[in-house]
Order: structure tokens, then C-alpha cells, then sequence
């Protein structure tokens, strides 16, 4: 969400600079990812240079067909000649001019005189888009008549603005709205909230407004508004520029009023054209089995008995919380709206906003549990709006409502906050403090919840949250002194904390990617009945797919030599309850195969186990380059997943550190020297060379310490369908030095071995 910084000041007196706001939010309540610096760059006199002016005379420029020749009073004694190109205004026009030595966002300099078709443009009139206010450039801005020429366009249009991009948690669906970032900022600083508080605007000829709610349940709550002789057009320039700040597009003012009002107090509202609803009444209800709706992106839509709808007694009109219908929208033609203000069940809307794969601005919120009490201020600023914007006449209203959730009351023992906290939190403040979040507390700390935060404050936990998150800032930057050591690694853990060891020494960097992914490759991979997004809706059972869009992130950003690992837990089916969970241990480095054996191999050296790899067929891995051990598997990615040559291996904890024995016993150090032998192999392409040196081993006991392949050579040589694998032999006793003659007989007894067993032929090296 953004929230435009002179929006956010409405709401609440404060003294503090975006930045520190930004500061202070980003420690005690949500994410900010970044303060955004909006519209005409704030430097030297540059705002000084943009003014409201008034049109004295537009008349076709004499040499150009297309722009007309105008003359603007921005204040000055003489009028100032500009040239434009739009055409939706005339003498009379109260428009926003920049001066030239104005730096425009547009312009890769300050704007200068110039001659246009033989006459001196001395300035230009602005449309939005020019200045950072919107994205329209059909035409200049229009502004309300009666603002003085020459008066700062600063002071009437946000022309510089800092707008905080802020990432609320799921559970604060509170801050999604400028009224709920106003009241955190208020309790934060100790300043003044003061939220809008329009009039509502009297209805003088009352009409019935018919609304049935069948299904009290799904929607606890629906007050629809009827207004006559609307006038639906462009909405004043304020409220789009606005909009654009808050990353919303401009659409009518009746559509624009009611995104207004939900970004202000984020309670969603909906508009209807009341004459293309049959008998002009609404009905929420569960839809019919088959039923379908083509909403307002133009897709037919086929629905379930479990969507909850809105409809007019005879068709689906919308699709409650997530998306109004085409037939029933908003247009030019439109002169009577129903206005919707509405709550609904969260979990409902949820589950169908995934199983269609509509997200909508509202349904986000839906979706995370809007405070039921916030449909009546929010249909109070759209009426006011309604009628200041459009011209609407309010004619009826309802309230349709259920029986409205109860505010949870909670004992606080302030002496525990202090506790939890790790800081001494005087009881006085912790009240304040409460209060100040709209949290009423009693002389016996019986603490009532504010109905925005209902949903999420339900144990005394919460409270004492609420008190810690802000004085969050106070607490020393030191560990608290540590008086007494308890417990210990288990065996486990020591096993995971060496393969981080070895694979950051390997010059991997560890990465944290989603457990929650969009689907997974396994068939009966765990989906969660109610994920919060279709991003996050399987439990993975690999680590793969997570690592790969970390590694395509990287190679996006120009990062070289990129090598990640993760460490971390996959899942299951079980046929239980609960999933099982596997500890496995991911990677992906440029280099190919050979990056992702030498990460493989250092690993089991650490354990001391044996590395045996086996030629394998995985469909994500490149053909001819994958390969599988005991513990998992390793190879090179294909590459249509991510171009380039990328090593990747995938290794379950448990089975790889089963071999290792609980303790580790003394072996005498070997004195006596060993004795070396190379030998070279011809066998046929599918022999493995793991599957040789495994042979190699078995021939002589222990007495050949060591069998290595380290070299393997395809060519005319040897043959098509034939490659030459060289093993390198360690021979060595405990008891006595091998001479040749002992060791030239122990190799014969291998390459024998290799010629009974693969029908290898020896090779001269």
C-alpha cells in the first residue's frame, strides 16, 4: 500500500518527517520498503517556478494547426504567451503553468523559452502526467475557478510528494488504510488524531432502498445508499493526482470516490447503476449451482454454490468482496447509484478469490477481516463525496446488519508486560500507551479491544505485544548478561551446523526461500485448505524450485560466481494429521555438474562417508548429467529452467549422516608407506566408473586403502559406444611395507576383478 505523506497529515498533527515516521513504523508495526519521492524534484526555487494561472485569450496559433496560441495571468503584470498543444479548455481556464527554469520530471533539463511555429512560448500550460500527478495526457489539468493567479501550484496540488510504501503484516488489516497508518502514528509520536468527520448529508425525499440479506453469515453486514441526478464525469484534479500517488488508476468520480474512501478507511465500497438492477433492489446470497457472471475485467465467470454473490432478485450483479459485474457498472449514462458498504466473511471470499484467481484491491482486504463498524463512516465520506463531486441527491439508505461481533475484554498484569518486555515499563505508560491505540482500559486493567483490532488481540500476550512494539527503541543494542549455560547441540543439530560449515567454506552463501509454493512436482504434494495466496497454497517436498528462482534473481541483478544453499525442512503426506518432515539440504552454483559434485563431495568428506554416485534420469536435469547417491541426488540443471550451465544437488540430512556412528574410534596411524598404481580400463559407455572403483575395492580387502577414477577419456582410441576410465590404486598394510612385486600382483587381482565383473580390457597408460 502507498500512503501519500500530505494525506497521511490530514489525519494526524505531526511534527515528524516522512522519513523518521518511516523509521519509527518500520521498528514497532510494519514493513516500509521505501519513502518515494513523488512528482517535481523539491530543489532550489524549482516549486517557485510552478503557479496557477488563468486564460486570457486562446486563439489557433496562426502557423499550426494543432496548438493554439495562448495568454495566461500567472500574477504578473503583463501576461505570459504560451503555446499548447491540448485542446480541452478555453479563456476563462483556471490551469497550472510552469515557468520557465522549471525542472519538469518529463524534461532532461530546465524549461526554457522557445520559439514554436514562428512565436515565443514562454512557459507551459501542465497536464498531469508532466508533472508526476497521473498518467493522463489527453489533456492539460483543469483546475477549481476562483484560486488567484499566481498563486504557488504547491499549495494547491501535491506538486512534491513523499509517499511511504508500506507492507502491512496479515494480521494488521487495520493499517491498510490512511485512518489506521494515522492512528499508529499518532500513538507513536503522541500526537493529535483527528480522522474525517463529514456531515452526512440529509436525505430530504426518502425512498425504500430494498435489501435482502439471505445469508447473515457470509455478509453480517450491508447498508446500501440510493442517490439520484449523479453526474458521473472526470473527477477534480486533487482527487486523481491523489489516487495516481496512492498507485491507483483514475476512473469516473463515482468510482474514484469510493476507492478514495476505501484507501482511506479501508472498508471496500461498491457503486451500482441502480437502473440496470432489477426492481433497483439487491439480494446476498450463496450463488446457484452453474450459475455464471461476467465481471468487470470481462470474464465470464463460472460459479460455485459456496460464492457468496450479490444480485438483484434475478441475476449476479457482482461477486461479493472481489469484483463487480459488467452489466450492472458505472458508466457515462449512469444518473441513479446504489451505493454498497458492506462487510463480509473473510474465509469465504478467500476461497474464491483463489479458485478463480482474482485478486482485487478489496478482496485483499476481505480476505484479512475488515472491521464490520467501518461500513458506516465509509458510507458517510462516499455520500459527502457523492454529493460535493457528482451532485448526487441522497434519497434512501438501510442498514441491513447482523448481531455485531462483541469488543474481546482482556486482564492485563502490567508487572508481566515489564517482564516480557525486559524492560521496566512503568504502569502509567502501559496505559497511556494503550489508549492511545484505542485500546479502553479500566482502574482494575480489564482492557476492552477496538473493534478494528478484534481479530487479532484476544489473549493478554497481545496486549503486552502492543506495549513492547513501542518501546521497542529503548532496549539496549547489548545481549543481556548470561550467568548460566544449559543444554547443548543435539547430534542432529551438530550434523546440520557442520554442512552450513562446509558449504559456506565451499564458497556457498546460505539462502531462505518459501516452505509455501504455487504447486509442486510430487502428485500428492500438501495443499492447505486456506492459503493466503495462490503463491502460497503447497506445502513444497523440494527444495529445488525455490533455489532456481533465487540463482534466476540473481543472474536478473548482474550478481556473478552465484552459489546458493539452503538448509532447511520439506513435507510430506503422511496419512496422518500432520505432514512428515524431511530435512534436506539444497544447492545450485554456476559451473555445471562439476560445481555440483565438488559441493557433494566435500560434504561427505566432512561425515567421512563415502561419496557413490550412480548415473540417474531426473526430468529437471540435464540428460547424461544427473546422478543419484544414498542421501539424494546431483547433476546439472536442464537447461530450459534457467539458462546457463548450473550445478544442483538436493540431499536428505538424515540418510546422508546414518552412516556415521555415534562414536568415532581410534584407528592406529598406518607407518609404513604406501604403494601407488595407476591403471587404465576400456569398458563399455554405461559402465559406471563408481561401479569400478567399487569392484576395484572388493578384489582386495583391506589392503587397497584407496580406488579414485580421475580421468575418463571418449575417443577413436578406444571406440564408439567405449570409454577409457583411469583409477588411481593406494595400496598400504598396517604391518609391513608393500613392495612392487606384492602390489603388481594385488593390481592384476583388481584388473581381473574388472574384466570378470564389467568386461574391462587394460589399457596402457
Amino acid at each position: 500500500m502507498r500512503a501519500p505523506f500530505s494525506w497521511l497529515r490530514e489525519y494526524v498533527t505531526t511534527s515528524a518527517s516522512a522519513h523518521e515516521i518511516a523509521r519509527r513504523l518500520s521498528v514497532s508495526a510494519l514493513e516500509v520498503d521505501r519513502v518515494i519521492e513523488a512528482g517535481v524534484a523539491d530543489v532550489g526555487d524549482n516549486l517557485g517556478r510552478f503557479v496557477v494561472g488563468r486564460v486570457l485569450a486562446a486563439d489557433k496559433h496562426p502557423n499550426a494547426d494543432k496548438l493554439q496560441l495562448c495568454q495566461v495571468d500567472v500574477g504578473n503584470p503583463d501576461p505570459q504567451q504560451i503555446v499548447c498543444g491540448a485542446w480541452n479548455f478555453g479563456v476563462g481556464a483556471t490551469v497550472a503553468v510552469g515557468l520557465p527554469g522549471a525542472r519538469l520530471p518529463v524534461l532532461p533539463g530546465p524549461l526554457e523559452e522557445r520559439e514554436l511555429r514562428g512565436q515565443v512560448s514562454r512557459g507551459m500550460i501542465l497536464a498531469e502526467d508532466e508533472v508526476g500527478l497521473g498518467a493522463d495526457h489527453a489533456g492539460i489539468m483543469l483546475l477549481p475557478d476562483g484560486i488567484e493567479p499566481g498563486t504557488p501550484l504547491a499549495d494547491v496540488l501535491p506538486l512534491h510528494e513523499q509517499v511511504l510504501d508500506v507492507t502491512p503484516t496479515m494480521n494488521r488489516v487495520d493499517l491498510l488504510s490512511m485512518v489506521g497508518l494515522a492512528r499508529e502514528v499518532a500513538a507513536l509520536a503522541g500526537d493529535e488524531l483527528h480522522p474525517p468527520d463529514p456531515e452526512d448529508p440529509p436525505i430530504r425525499r426518502p425512498e425504500i432502498v430494498d435489501v435482502v440479506v439471505d445469508d447473515p453469515v457470509g455478509c453480517p453486514r450491508y447498508i446500501g445508499r440510493v442517490f439520484r441526478d449523479v453526474a458521473v464525469g472526470p473527477s477534480p484534479q486533487w482527487l486523481r493526482s491523489r489516487l495516481h500517488l496512492a498507485g491507483m488508476r483514475s476512473i469516473s468520480n463515482v468510482v474514484d470516490i469510493t476507492n478514495y474512501v476505501m484507501h482511506t478507511w479501508g472498508s471496500p465500497l461498491h457503486a451500482f447503476d441502480r437502473r440496470l438492477l432489477a426492481g433497483g433492489r439487491i439480494v446476498v446470497r450463496r450463488a446457484h449451482a452453474g450459475e455464471t457472471l461476467r465481471t468487470l475485467d470481462g470474464t465470464m465467470r463460472t460459479l460455485l454454490p459456496s460464492d457468496l454473490m450479490i444480485t438483484d432478485g434475478e441475476r449476479s450483479v457482482a461477486l461479493a468482496a472481489i469484483m463487480g459485474g459488467l452489466e450492472s457498472e458505472v458508466s457515462e449514462e449512469t444518473t441513479e447509484v446504489l451505493l454498497e458498504a458492506a462487510n463480509f466473511e473473510p474465509i469465504g471470499i478467500l476461497r474464491t478469490s483463489e479458485r478463480l484467481a482474482l485478486r482485487t484491491d478489496g478482496s485483499n482486504r476481505w480476505e484479512k477481516g475488515v472491521d464490520p463498524h467501518l461500513a458506516e463512516p465509509a458510507a458517510v465520506l462516499a455520500s459527502r463525496l457523492l454529493v460535493d463531486l457528482a451532485g448526487a441527491e441522497p434519497v434512501g439508505a438501510t442498514d441491513v446488519q447482523a448481531r455485531l461481533p462483541e469488543r474481546p475484554v482482556i486482564t492485563l498484569r502490567p508487572e508481566r508486560t515489564s517482564r516480557v518486555v525486559g524492560l521496566d515499563v512503568d504502569a502509567d505508560e502501559q496505559r497511556v500507551t494503550l489508549e492511545r491505540l484505542g485500546f479502553d482500559v479500566d482502574p482494575g486493567w480489564e482492557v476492552t479491544v477496538p473493534t478494528w483490532r478484534a481479530r487479532d488481540v484476544t489473549r493478554e500476550i497481545d496486549l503486552v505485544e502492543e506495549v513492547a512494539r513501542l518501546v521497542l527503541d529503548r532496549l539496549p543494542h547489548t545481549m543481556p548478561l548470561r550467568r548460566a549455560v544449559a543444554g547443548h547441540l543435539t547430534a542432529a543439530q551438530r550434523s546440520r551446523r557442520l554442512i552450513e560449515d562446509v558449504l559456506v567454506g565451499a564458497g556457498f552463501s546460505e539462502a531462505y526461500t518459501w516452505s509455501l509454493t504455487p504447486t509442486d512436482p510430487h502428485g500428492e504434494a500438501i495443499r492447505l485448505p486456506d492459503p493466503m495466496s495462490g503463491d502460497h497454497a503447497v506445502l513444497r517436498t523440494t527444495l529445488l524450485h525455490g533455489l532456481v528462482d533465487a540463482a534466476r534473481v540473481n543472474v536478473d541483478a548482474a550478481n556473478e560466481q552465484v552459489a546458493l544453499f539452503e538448509l532447511a525442512r520439506v513435507y510430506f503426506p503422511s496419512g496422518v494429521q500432520l505432514p512428515d518432515e524431511r530435512w534436506r539440504v539444497g544447492g545450485i552454483a554456476e559451473g555445471g555438474y562439476e560445481a555440483a559434485r565438488a559441493a557433494v563431495e566435500a560434504v561427505h568428506d566432512a561425515f567421512h562417508v563415502p561419496l557413490e554416485p550412480h548415473r540417474a534420469v531426473r526430468s529437471f536435469l540435464h540428460p547424461g548429467k544427473a546422478a543419484a547417491v544414498p542421501s539424494g541426488w546431483l547433476g546439472e540443471l536442464h537447461p530450459m529452467l534457467l539458462e546457463g550451465s548450473w550445478g544442483v544437488f538436493e540431499l536428505d540430512v538424515d540418510t546422508l549422516v546414518a552412516p556415521v556412528p555415534e562414536r568415532i574410534l581410534y584407528e592406529d596411524v598406518i607407518t609404513y608407506p604406501a604403494n601407488r598404481q595407476d591403471i587404465a580400463v576400456v569398458v563399455d559407455d554405461d559402465v559406471e566408473a563408481g561401479a569400478l572403483v567399487a569392484t576395484a575395492l572388493g578384489a582386495c580387502g583391506t589392503v587397497l586403502r584407496e580406488a579414485r577414477v580421475f580421468d575418463v577419456y571418449h575417443g577413436d582410441q578406444v571406440g564408439a559406444g567405449r570409454k577409457s576410465v583411469a583409477v588411481h590404486l593406494v595400496f598400504r598394510s598396517p604391518e609391513r611395507t608393500i613392495g612392487d612385486d606384492e602390489a603388481n600382483a594385488l593390481r592384476e587381482r583388481v584388473v581381473a576383478a574388472l574384466a570378470d565383473r564389467h568386461g574391462a580390457e587394460l589399457r596402457a597408460l
